[in-house]
């Protein structure tokens, strides 16, 4: 599955960090239904903020690239590709200036024993805290060939990983994208921009 519409690699890039990349949906606004919901959306010009107790993954990559938000500006990111991701007690916000001030949105899912999943997940990020642990890691390989349907760009410094594990995740990005995501007890509240995940 490709997913050039949200990020692309860009030859030159230099990857961020050799980090593994968890993910959820951002604003989902529309079918937030408990249950499988396809998603697809544009970047926008607004980082957001993502944490999760843990993290587990099958299928990983990583390499450079940019992801440009609606005004055209490209963003440095690296960006990660994650085949199957289950994400407990997951977060997400995001914080907004508006004419009135200060607006947020914070997104809960996956607690109570019950975590979210998703597929096909593709991001692009700029800063990951958390612990983490591969199994069988290629770090180094060249980009146009990570064992993960998407790639990066031919000469691009790249790594990939059967598995990833990743506990107290804190993340911060620009793009997400998904084939589907499984978000078990959802919640979306509005906020006035002072609650966050972290």
């Amino acid at each position: 599955m490709k997913f050039r519409s949200l990020t692309r690699s860009h030859g030159g890039r230099i990857v961020l960090a050799a980090v593994p990349v968890a993910v959820v949906s951002t604003l989902l606004m529309t079918g937030v239904a408990q249950g499988a919901v396809p998603v697809s959306f544009a970047v926008s010009g607004s980082q957001f903020q993502i944490s999760a107790s843990k993290l587990e993954g099958s299928g990983f990559s990583q390499y450079a690239g940019v992801a440009p938000d609606t005004a055209g500006t490209q963003h440095q990111v690296a960006i990660a590709n994650i085949k199957t991701a289950t994400l407990s007690d997951l977060c997400q916000s995001v914080v907004t200036d508006t004419p009135l001030g200060k607006a947020g949105i914070l997104i809960t899912a996956g607690g109570g024993g019950t975590p979210a999943s998703a597929s096909d997940l593709q991001i692009g990020m700029t800063d990951l805290q958390g612990n983490s642990e591969f199994s069988n890691i290629r770090i180094g390989v060249d980009a146009s060939t990570v064992d993960t349907t998407a790639k990066g760009t031919a000469g691009d410094f790249a790594q990939d990983a059967d598995g990833i594990s990743i506990t107290d995740l804190k993340q911060t990005a620009w793009s997400t994208q998904a084939s589907v995501f499984t978000l078990t007890g959802m919640h979306v509240q509005l906020t006035d921009g002072t609650k966050t995940c972290f």
